[in-house]
């Protein structure tokens, strides 16, 4: 079984919105601090008071690699990555559609399609997040992440409803 490599979790409870993520990685790789040229969104969602940070998932099946009528898109083996050959790519945004996380982007100026490369396993958005919204981790850690992060949930709601039932008696 090939290794899965690592992946960026994504712990949308703890963004803050300051949006750091998005100008170091538009500097790290175009050279410009354009929120545009990001591999990694943040969205709003203002209703909610939330901020959610969208990033590739760097899917095993990706989608964006199958539909690729050029085939531009490959997986690295290295880094266990999806990748977009920019001297390939024509821009026919095919990518950009089949995206099922919203992940793919497309650059207006170069008229290339971009994504997430991980920074090359030292991803910037990371490093540079001072609340820890994104990490990088082995791809199969992060359910155990999340049963962990549930567990503790349910353990704090537990607490809380025996707290409030001790009080009414």
């Amino acid at each position: 079984m090939e290794p899965m490599g690592k992946v960026l979790q994504i712990n949308y409870e703890k963004c803050t919105g300051c949006r750091l993520c998005e100008l170091v990685c538009s500097v790290f790789h175009d050279g410009v601090s354009n929120a545009n040229r990001s591999r990694i969104k943040v969205m709003k969602w203002e209703t909610e008071g939330l901020y959610i940070p969208i990033s590739c998932q760097q899917c095993q099946n990706a989608p964006c690699l199958v539909v690729c009528p050029v085939k531009a898109i490959s997986r690295d083996l290295k880094l266990s990555r999806v990748m977009v050959d920019q001297n390939k790519c024509i821009g026919c945004r095919s990518c950009v559609t089949v995206c099922p996380f919203g992940a793919m982007n497309f650059n207006v100026i170069d008229r290339k399609n971009f994504k997430c490369d991980l920074c090359d396993g030292d991803p910037q958005c990371v490093r540079f997040c001072d609340v820890k919204a994104v990490d990088y981790v082995e791809a199969d850690r992060v359910s155990s992440f999340k049963k962990k992060a549930a567990a503790e949930k349910i353990t704090a709601a537990r607490k809380e409803a025996a707290a409030l039932e001790s009080g009414l008696h």
